[in-house]
């Protein structure tokens, strides 16, 4: 054998100091195991653990079992389906994934594409179609909602090829794969690269293909499911969540952070099947150790149920045959990197590379020809083995599944790409590459029909046609499919929970204050009330929420077992299986996949939620922005609430909490609307207008709006400035010159944290002889789209194009315009080119990082205090 020898490294083998002595113990114990009583087996282990841990012996038994399948074969449920028709289906199905990818790549180089992915999981994947996956049914009850299934993303050809077989997709359409703007030139529907319901909003439910998003979000799909029927408001206890991820996707962190909430909320609802085909897209995954090991440890320590599907049905016998251990012994001594040797490299180098290394293992193999060695299967390209697997997964109770199995990368590809170092760029196969994967599944195609990468289809009144629409029928159609309307809400009047804020006769409160009693108040309405889902990570008490505690209780999915120690308190804490809230711990991404879950329950159950996430600003589309990408990819429908923001609102907290950029992040994700209210009453109209956007008008948008921590005198909210509010801005008053004639005019823009500082500066101005217009900013970049889509309507030579918002709101004032912001120059910037013509235009931010510091020192130091803008707007009208 070519490996080095890793038991050094592995830790295989011990020296046993009393062979005699352990063949007693052994002996003692198979005779145990002889009587049949596998339960009195497990109590003696489990009772010489509990021994040895009180006399402080510092062991723990191995999580890793030996490499072989954890079902016996014995134990195998007999396989329901017609094994040579689903065979066949899915080597069709490979071919039509592969012809997609190369015939795209052929005739435009630069598209890109996968096809080793799903050549590993195309069996997984079919499996799961034939007799698992089960789909929501139109019009059903609420038990028929059907599972939800988180496709590898790179696996997304071989999801289009099974669709073209049940006639969701023409030859045309997958003709145009990766071609989503040209495709409807020539009548076809473009494919789009991965799983993207943005992009193809009535197939694909979940986005992953940013790698580690799709494992947690799973999680807390699954968890949010629970969630729904503990609060009684839709019956989930017979679905799954099923998700198909790749071994080397398990090295993001997001993969591997959630995996203690599955097994702490015993979600049995949920199986993983992680395809471990043992290489990455450069190479190995655990090229000198074994990802299988590895992840059943990390699975296994986390709590999961760990079931490993390694080998395939062919070598059953040879297992049967080894009665000496030989097999086990020669696995658990062989690395991934050179099992991927193996699985590029023939029967014939196999015979002497594996079955070479010694008598035993050459006796195993003694009567089986090269092809026959070549032809032994992996675990997860043996249906029968995957259907065991899958349904001992279906069928655990008490805790999350999952399926650890081994497959070759690139499988069928031969010479072309099976188990290659260079398999996962794999687009282009030459001509007797494309003879030899015909070969290999023994398709009926022609040379010329193969060599010309013609897709296959079986007539419709074939057995094989028949066979596939059947098995999906009785799993209630079709998948994946995004349904995208649900019942609407009726969103309550505005008076019934935010007349304080419109009305606040300059009481003093911070935003952050007046929106949680707004939200304090939605919770008490009898309608949507109950669809509210509060999202907290760890910060409840910190933004003023405890009073919610006692109101809607936590959710807990086992209630309470213990007495708060602040039980006797007004805002004691309380959990409850029926809890509304949900505190996350300290996990921003736990908490986004929360809000996703609630965000996105209108299309993955057809139940209307309105999720309030509230969070440190900083830690938000800095932090978890690819989380909130993949959210919006989802089409959500939610508020993202981003607390203490602004670069100077936080004060002593300095570099790492204080946000100069959310903002200006959140404007480039198109579906998102966001907002920076400086006012309560302000607060109230974008969240009132952001409900009957989601609920009402059903809008695929979410909101983000950023709230402060600053406590100053709230005003009443001006007459006829709803539509302003909503558009970006609105004029929020003039301040006339205190003294002169008062031709000295100035415009001051200003947001969210500094509009206190803009009000003050205008006063200074006013004392100095300078009238000031004042324009409160709700939304610099709603501001910037209007006028970018003002501008591109005048370039297409659209007639009767009026001038954009922010021109029209300007041009009811004079002079130089200043704007001041608690965020980065850039945002402010964004709107530039709306400024009306022959007007100054400066912007003041807070570019760099944050500094610890009172508030009016770190506004005096970034230039965007009173003073500050006061200085500019004088130093602007001299040269004006």
């Amino acid at each position: 054998m070519n490996a080095p020898d890793m038991k050094k490294y592995l830790n295989l083998e011990q020296i046993d100091t009393d062979p005699a002595e352990t063949a007693e113990w052994n002996a003692a114990f198979m005779d145990l195991l002889a009587s049949g009583d596998s339960e009195r087996a497990k109590f003696i282990l489990d009772n010489l653990v509990k021994l040895a841990n009180k006399n402080q012996i510092n062991w723990v038994p191995d999580l890793v079992t030996p490499y072989i399948n954890s079902i016996p074969v014995d134990e195998q449920p007999e396989f329901p389906g017609d094994l040579a028709t689903e065979e066949k289906l899915a080597s069709l199905m490979r071919w039509n994934a592969l012809a997609m990818v190369a015939k795209a790549n052929e005739a435009y180089g630069e598209l890109g594409g996968h096809i080793a992915s799903y050549a590993s999981a195309a069996d997984l994947f079919e499996v799961g179609f034939n007799h698992f996956f089960r789909a929501r049914i139109e019009g059903g009850n609420a038990k028929e909602c059907g599972d939800l299934v988180f496709f590898q993303p790179h696996s997304a050809p071989g999801v289009y090829a099974r669709a073209y077989l049940e006639g969701r997709l023409t030859e045309n359409d997958l003709a145009h794969y990766r071609r989503e703007i040209t495709a409807p030139d020539s009548g076809a529907r473009g494919l789009s690269s991965y799983p993207h319901p943005w992009l193809m909003p009535d197939f694909w439910q979940f986005p992953t293909g940013s790698m580690g998003i799709g494992p947690i979000s799973s999680i807390y799909h699954a968890r949010f499911m629970r969630y729904l029927t503990d609060r009684k408001l839709l019956d989930c206890t017979t679905r799954k969540v099923w998700g198909v991820f790749g071994d080397g996707e398990m090295d993001e962190p997001e993969s591997m952070s959630a995996l203690t909430l599955a097994s702490r909320e015993k979600l049995d609802n949920l199986v993983w099947v992680i395809n471990c085909n043992l290489q990455r897209l450069d190479g190995p995954v655990r090229g000198n150790g074994r990802i299988i090991d590895e992840l059943e440890k990390l699975f296994r320590g986390s709590g999961w149920n760990v079931i490993k599907l390694v080998w395939g049905s062919d070598w059953d016998g040879l297992f049967a045959r080894d009665t000496t251990g030989a097999l086990v012994r020669a696995f658990a001594q062989t690395v991934d990197g050179q099992m991927q040797t193996f699985a590029a490299k023939d029967g014939s180098f196999n015979r002497k590379n594996f079955f070479g290394q010694n008598e035993e293992l050459a006796r195993l193999a003694q009567g089986m020809t090269d092809e026959q060695i070549d032809r032994l299967k992996r675990g997860g390209h043996d249906l029968v083995k995957i259907y065991a697997a899958y349904h001992a997964a279906a069928n655990h109770v008490g805790q999350p599944t999952v399926i650890l199995a081994h497959t070759k990368k690139g499988y069928g590809m031969g010479n072309a790409g099976q188990g290659k170092m260079t398999t996962h760029s794999q687009k282009k196969l030459d001509d007797e590459a494309l003879i030899e994967y015909r070969n290999r599944f023994n398709l009926p195609l022609t040379d010329e029909q193969a060599t010309s990468l013609a897709f296959f289809k079986p007539e419709e009144d074939s057995h094989e046609m028949q066979y596939l629409k059947q098995q999906r029928t009785q799993l209630g159609g079709q998948l994946p499919k995004r349904y995208s309307t649900c019942d609407k809400l009726t969103v309550p009047d505005i008076h019934s929970y935010a007349t304080f804020a419109i009305k606040a006769e300059n009481k003093e409160m911070s935003t952050t204050m007046a929106f949680v009693r707004m939200l304090g108040n939605l919770l008490k309405d009898k309608e949507l009330g109950p669809r509210v889902v509060p999202i907290v990570a760890d910060e409840a008490r910190t933004f003023g929420m405890a009073n919610l505690f006692k109101q809607v209780g936590i959710y807990s999915s086992v209630g309470q077992r213990y007495e708060p120690e602040d039980i006797g308190s007004v805002l004691s804490y309380r959990e409850a299986l029926d809890g509304q809230i949900l505190e996350e711990g300290i996990s921003e991404a736990g908490a986004i996949a929360s809000w996703t879950a609630a965000a996105t329950s209108y299309s993955v159950h057809g139940t209307a939620m309105l999720p309030f996430y509230i969070y440190y600003s900083m830690f938000g589309f800095q932090r978890i922005g690819d989380a909130i990408w993949a959210a919006a990819d989802q089409r959500a429908r939610g508020f993202l609430l981003g607390a203490t923001s602004g670069r100077t609102t936080l004060g002593g907290e300095g570099l790492q909490h204080q946000d100069g950029s959310s903002q200006l992040v959140a404007g480039t994700i198109s579906n998102c609307k966001a907002y920076d209210p400086a006012f309560a009453g302000e607060l109230a109209v974008i969240v009132d207008q952001g409900m009957r956007d989601m609920l009402v008008d059903q809008k695929d948008l979410f909101y983000y709006i950023t709230l402060m921590n600053e406590n100053y005198a709230q005003p009443d909210l001006p007459a006829n400035a709803v539509e302003g509010v909503i558009r970006g801005c609105y004029k929020l008053k003039t301040v006339n010159a205190k003294s002169n004639d008062g031709k000295q005019c100035v415009s001051l823009l200003g947001s969210g944290a500094i509009m206190t500082e803009v009000l003050k500066a205008a006063d200074e101005l006013a004392n100095a002889g300078i009238s000031v217009d004042i324009f409160s900013v709700t939304s610099w970049s709603e501001l910037s789209r209007d006028g970018k889509a003002k501008e591109q309507a005048n370039l297409a030579g659209e007639k009767s194009v009026e001038f954009p918002f922010i021109t029209q709101a300007l041009a009811q004032a004079r002079g130089p315009v200043i704007a001041a912001t608690d965020y980065v120059h850039a945002l402010p910037e964004s709107i530039r080119a709306y400024i009306p013509e022959g007007r100054r235009y400066i912007t003041l931010g807070t570019d760099g990082f944050g500094r610890s510091d009172t508030r009016a020192a770190l506004r005096e130091y970034f230039g965007v205090n009173a003073d500050s803008i006061a200085k500019v707007a004088k130093e602007a009208l001299k040269n004006h």
